[in-house]
């Protein structure tokens, strides 16, 4: 009795599980996992992004002082790796994007930690007005790499 009730639990797990997987969208996309930038300084580059968009480090698995890791909650994970040779100049077409609840709020962190910002055609201390109403500014970070700040909802 024993062997025929272990043998039916057998059978019921594989086909459910066949089941399940026959749920699952052969198409499904790919989900952003992370985002790796290379920095010069990690020390200096983890100090800019925690302090300036206040991340949150998690722990990393190389423990080699030569990654930072962050959360970005659902969007996925932030990799600083050391190792960038510096004083690279970076396209503000490639940039990395993050959402605030108010741009001037944002802004006037920024002015208080000294970081210079511009609209998207370079004006200093400008604001980009979308067509759809979102404000977006752009900055560098401590190596370079162009970041942008909007209020997209």
């Amino acid at each position: 009795m024993k062997r025929i009730t272990l043998i039916t639990a057998i059978l019921f797990s594989i086909i459910f599980q066949k089941a399940m997987a026959q749920n699952q969208p052969k198409n499904a996309p790919a989900i952003l996992n992370h985002i790796a930038v290379y920095v010069a300084d990690l020390n200096k580059a983890t100090t800019f992004y925690e302090s300036v968009f206040n991340l949150k480090i998690i722990p990393e698995p190389f423990k080699d002082n030569r990654h930072t890791w962050f959360t970005l909650g659902p969007a996925g994970q932030l990799h600083l790796i050391q190792g960038a040779k510096g004083n690279e100049t970076f396209d503000k077409n490639a940039h990395l994007c993050f959402s605030v609840p108010s741009v001037d709020d944002f802004i006037k962190k920024l002015n208080a930690k000294n970081i210079s910002f511009e609209d998207w055609s370079g004006n200093e201390k400008g604001i980009t007005l979308r067509v759809d109403g979102v404000k977006q500014i752009y900055f560098k970070d401590s190596d370079g790499h162009w970041l942008e700040v909007n209020d997209a909802k």
